[in-house]
């Protein structure tokens, strides 16, 4: 049964599969606690709650918390959420970064300034097996990340590291994938290599791409594509989005693909007034209102959206 925030559950049942509760920046909050985007945990954590509780109403069942090291994760407030709505919470682990790592791992481990070894995959390992810090709650799966700068050293040490967490749990990896420079490929390429089965990989952000020659290769090299920034329209447009869909799933690919808008209920990172007016539809209950009556329309079947909603998550966490 997989690990979710509130303890191992027998279904997860219709799953957004990369999204995230909060995005949050420690630093600043510890210095300067006035931001006008201001943090309150037990008010952000009924806020967040009340937005799950609406994507519970329109469908959902699960989502897939992919915000791990690096993206401001705190699981003591998405334990207080779990509390407060309906829907299932998924926790992740592993580290974002797009080149360095952060000062912590950079001084530390092969290459470093200081040597000795990598805790990387320790740190992992742990929170897969034990949980994360003093919650108790254990992560599901494993995050690693490249963007348009590809696989750099500090990337390289993440996916390594990921890969013999993988290894030593069986837990199933998402990745950031940069589609536009074809990444998934490279990122395929290197876990293959460290002994990773890519039939438990999600190369994440794949529906970025317009390219089906390219996420036909991806499939073909056994992984599951990410169709997971909907509503993320200035990357790729809306009727892209679903129209590489609903090609993906006439070509009998609707087992490889999982849903997701890589979406926040709550993130400093950003100023939310601009997020709205720049990408409208980048919220959680774009899929169930908008995105699948447009694969209805077409010609996508009810059968093949469970595939995408349910039975391909069942199978990833399986």
């Amino acid at each position: 049964m997989p690990a979710t925030v509130t303890g191992p559950v027998a279904e997860l049942g219709a799953t957004l599969m990369h999204e995230h509760v909060f995005g949050l920046s420690p630093e600043i909050l510890w210095n300067w606690p006035d931001i006008p985007e201001g943090w309150d945990l037990e008010t952000r954590a009924r806020e967040a709650a009340a937005k799950l509780d609406a994507l519970k109403a329109a469908g959902i069942d699960t989502v897939v918390d992919l915000t791990v090291v690096g993206l401001g994760r705190y699981v003591p407030a998405v334990q207080r959420v779990a509390e407060l709505t309906s829907v299932t919470i998924v926790a992740a682990t592993g580290l974002y970064t797009y080149d360095a790592l952060p000062p912590y791992f950079g001084n530390r481990g092969p290459g470093s300034l200081f040597g000795g070894p990598d805790r990387l995959a320790e740190f992992f390992v742990r929170d897969l097996t034990e949980g994360i810090g003093r919650t108790g709650v254990k992560a599901a799966m494993l995050k690693c990340a490249s963007d348009r700068q590809g696989m750099t050293d500090g990337c390289r040490r993440v996916f390594r590291a990921v890969a013999e967490a993988h290894l030593t749990t069986g837990a199933p990896i998402t990745t950031h994938s940069h589609s536009a420079s074809r990444g998934g490929l490279e990122q395929q390429k290197l876990l293959a290599s460290l002994g990773v089965d890519l039939g438990r990989v999600v190369i994440g952000h794949a529906g970025d791409s317009t390219d089906l020659a390219y996420l036909e290769e991806l499939v073909a090299n056994g992984s599951y594509l990410g169709m997971d920034r909907f509503g993320i329209d200035t990357i790729c447009p809306f009727d892209d989005r679903v129209a590489v869909v609903a090609a993906m799933c006439e070509r009998g690919h609707a087992g490889r693909m999982v849903l997701g808008h890589d979406s926040y209920c709550f993130n400093d990172r950003f100023d939310a007034a601009v997020v709205r007016r720049r990408h409208p539809r980048y919220h959680l209950l774009h899929i169930s209102q908008d995105v699948l009556p447009a694969l209805r329309a077409r010609g996508v079947t009810e059968e093949q959206i469970h595939q995408m909603l349910v039975g391909n998550p069942r199978r990833i966490f399986g």
